[in-house]
């Protein structure tokens, strides 16, 4: 079998895969999660859409699987995701007549946005980048919002298509992106518990990473190698850190890292040099410019600093 992803290049294409009619706009459709339909040589298939799918999803098979990226997600609870064009999707599993479906996808080809601020913005929305295990649980008060919404750009789109209908609906849109990143945000402060639990096992990586006696071999640690140890995309994991710390991931390893130098400036006799190059750095410079930003001293003046007290 091909490993190949089965690319989908419009909204029609997609239609006539899922077995679906006819789209009344080529560029955008809303179409019920119950009438696609997944067919059994689309098991173990992979594909790339060259348009924006905006889903809630519900499904009462716990056999049938969908993955986004590397991982994996079943649908017996409802959750909302967001992929991007360019973004692998595949099926695992097939389903039958008995399964009980609901929910709502919506297709948006990046043409519909062209000449709109959204056109832009719509990528700084950073849950386009987030893996399907990293989906938005909504409360039903927030899923009726958004189905709200979606009614409403479900009529505007099927009625008489005039100078303003994209505008009307791209404004929709925008308004659906920005209460899902409320909804994230709210997501990020009531699920502490598991938050709290990523953060502890990130702590012990980053612990561990720098305790490593390969350390200086491997150099600092990257954002992606942390968040693909903890199972999550960097953009999620960067996201989460925000709301629990204040900080990026990037910010936090550095802040571990200067914590680190100022351990070794002040209870080692060794140069910046070695110091910068048991940190993982080729260039003491950038070992000082990096310290000096963090701290508001250079890493001698910081040593000197702790001679006179």
């Amino acid at each position: 079998m091909s490993t190949e992803p089965h690319h989908i290049k419009s909204i029609n294409q997609y239609h006539k895969v899922r077995g679906l009619g006819k789209p009344v706009h080529p560029l955008i459709s809303i179409v019920n999660y119950r009438d696609v339909k997944i067919l059994q040589e689309d098991q173990h298939k992979s594909w790339v859409f060259d348009f924006y799918l905006i889903a809630i999803k519900r499904s009462s098979d716990p056999h049938f699987r969908m993955k986004y990226g590397q991982n994996q997600y079943d649908y017996d609870e409802g959750v909302m995701f967001f992929i991007a064009p360019g973004q692998l999707l595949s099926i695992e599993g097939e389903e039958n007549e008995t399964i009980q479906k609901s929910g709502w996808m919506m297709l948006v080809h990046p043409d519909f946005l062209f000449g709109t601020p959204l056109a832009k913005t719509i990528r700084s929305y950073e849950f386009f980048k987030y893996s399907t295990h990293e989906a938005l649980f909504l409360s039903e008060k927030e899923e009726h919002v958004l189905n709200t919404i979606i009614i409403s750009i479900e009529n505007e789109y099927q009625s008489v298509i005039d100078k303003h209908s994209q505008q009307i609906i791209v404004s929709q849109l925008g308004t659906l992106l920005a209460y899902s990143n409320r909804f994230y945000e709210r997501q990020f402060i009531t699920r502490k518990p598991m938050n709290h639990r990523i953060l502890e096992r990130f702590e012990d990586i980053i612990d561990e990473y720098f305790r490593n006696e390969n350390f200086i071999e491997r150099g600092m640690p990257s954002v992606k190698d942390i968040a693909d140890q903890l199972n999550l995309t960097s953009n999620y994991l960067s996201s989460l850190l925000k709301h629990l710390t204040g900080q990026s991931t990037q910010h936090y390893i550095h802040n571990k890292l200067i914590d680190l130098a100022k351990e070794k400036l002040s209870t080692t006799g060794l140069s910046v040099s070695q110091i910068a190059y048991e940190l993982g750095f080729e260039y003491p410079q950038s070992f000082s410019k990096l310290f000096k930003s963090k701290t508001n001293q250079s890493p001698l003046e910081f040593r000197k600093s702790l001679n006179m007290n």
